[in-house]
This record gives C-alpha cells, sequence and structure tokens, in this order.
C-alpha cells in the first residue's frame, strides 16, 4: 500500500506543478502582449513618423489620397517588436476640409529598420471614447499645428539622441583627424516633418582630446530609417 501511496503523491504533485507553470506562463504572455499608452506621445517625433507612415502605407495600398495633421492616442504591444495602435487624423487633399480619423496598427521592428501597416480603418461615429477629444478642439490643434515649420523638441527624445550620434559619426567620417570626437550636450534641437521626410536641426557640444567644439548640424531621416547630414559648420 505505501509505494501506491508514494506513487500517488508525486502524480499529485507533478500535476498541480505542470498547472502552476501553465497559469504563471499564461498571465507572464497576458502582461507581455497587453496594450499600455504611450507616454508623451505629443512631442515624440517617432510616434509622429509612425502615424505619417500609417497614413502614407494606406495611400499607397489604397491608392488613397489622404494627407496626414497628427496623432491624436497612441498605444504599444509588445509582439516581437512593437505593435503600434494609432489614432491618426488626417485630411482629404481635395473636396473635404473635415479631418477625418482612423485607428492604424503599425508593426515595428527597429533593429531590421522594419515597418508594416497592419490595419487601417475609419473610426466608428459611435465610438467617441477613441480619441477623448471634441470636434472644436480637432480644428483648433489641426490650425495650430499646421504650418508650424520646425519647432524645438525637447533633448532627451530617443530620436533627437539618434540623431545626435549619426550626426558625431558623419563628422568624424569626414574629418581628418586619428583623434575621436565625443559628444558632450546637445544643447538645441529642432525639428520639422515635410512629407516623408523628418528634419532635425541640432546644435552639438563636442569634444575630440582637450579641444571643445561646437557643430550645427542639419540631419534628415527617411521613413526607412536612413540618416543623411544634410549640412554641418563649426561654431
Amino acid at each position: 500500500m505505501q509505494p501506491k501511496f508514494v506513487v500517488g503523491v508525486i502524480l499529485f504533485v507533478i500535476a498541480n506543478f505542470g498547472f502552476f507553470i501553465s497559469k504563471t506562463e499564461a498571465e507572464a504572455m497576458a502582461f507581455v502582449g497587453g496594450k499600455k499608452d504611450v507616454q508623451g506621445f505629443e512631442n515624440s517625433i517617432d510616434i509622429e513618423e509612425v502615424g505619417r507612415f500609417a497614413v502614407h502605407e494606406h495611400n499607397k495600398q489604397q491608392n488613397n489620397d489622404l494627407s496626414f495633421s497628427r496623432v491624436v492616442k497612441a498605444q504599444e504591444q509588445v509582439v516581437a517588436g512593437t505593435m503600434y495602435h494609432l489614432t491618426v487624423e488626417t485630411q482629404a487633399k481635395e473636396g473635404n476640409d473635415q479631418p477625418q480619423l482612423y485607428e492604424a496598427k503599425v508593426w515595428v521592428k527597429p533593429w531590421e529598420n522594419f515597418k508594416k501597416l497592419e490595419g487601417f480603418k475609419p473610426v466608428e461615429v459611435d465610438q467617441p471614447s477613441a480619441t477623448s477629444i471634441t470636434s472644436a478642439d480637432l480644428g483648433v490643434k489641426k490650425e495650430h499645428l499646421r504650418g508650424s515649420g520646425w519647432r524645438e523638441v525637447p533633448v532627451h527624445d530617443p530620436v533627437i539622441q539618434e540623431a545626435a550620434e549619426h550626426a558625431v559619426k558623419n563628422i568624424q567620417q569626414r574629418s581628418n583627424s586619428l583623434a575621436a570626437y565625443v559628444l558632450q550636450e546637445i544643447l538645441l534641437s529642432k525639428a520639422e516633418i515635410v512629407d516623408d521626410l523628418a528634419k532635425f536641426d541640432l546644435l552639438l557640444k563636442t569634444k575630440k582630446g582637450a579641444k571643445e567644439e561646437q557643430h550645427k548640424v542639419e540631419m534628415h531621416r527617411s521613413l526607412d530609417g536612413k540618416w543623411l547630414m544634410k549640412s554641418h559648420s563649426t561654431c
């Protein structure tokens, strides 16, 4: 009787341990794959570029003619990269002055320079909570943003940091000096997005050996993530 009892106890423990592991894995998967709000998306060049990419891809796939205005809501989900769930405001280039809202899903894998539009559909009229803004609010903000040109962006924005790193790399490549340029500080950063191109106007402080220098650079980044130094001068 005793061996049977021991075997029964072992089987019971294994069964319950397996249930515990399965439950833990399921909870972990639910946590990793859950959607969460993107904090500070209103001032994020990265999120704006994803929104522009979504509209651009939709136009290309559906032969449409929408013009991107802004992102009004942003959530992200971790799935072998990041799945962005955006509510974007668009404007028809001809014939309709009313802003239109769309829900866009964009899959991004930065390490592969990979972006793919997974979904793009109009926001339903019976879903006012999707935007948390009024039509009047849309009009004011749209006009405020339209034609604003260059605007200041926080120097700690990840895209600004990336732009500065590429700028220093380009400065180094163009230099005849063997001493390495080291980025000390981003003193000023501005950004402008025109069609499918992001432009960055930066004032950088670098150090080369014991010498400190300031550089004014303009960097361009395309939708596919390629960087180009458009202009450079030493202050």
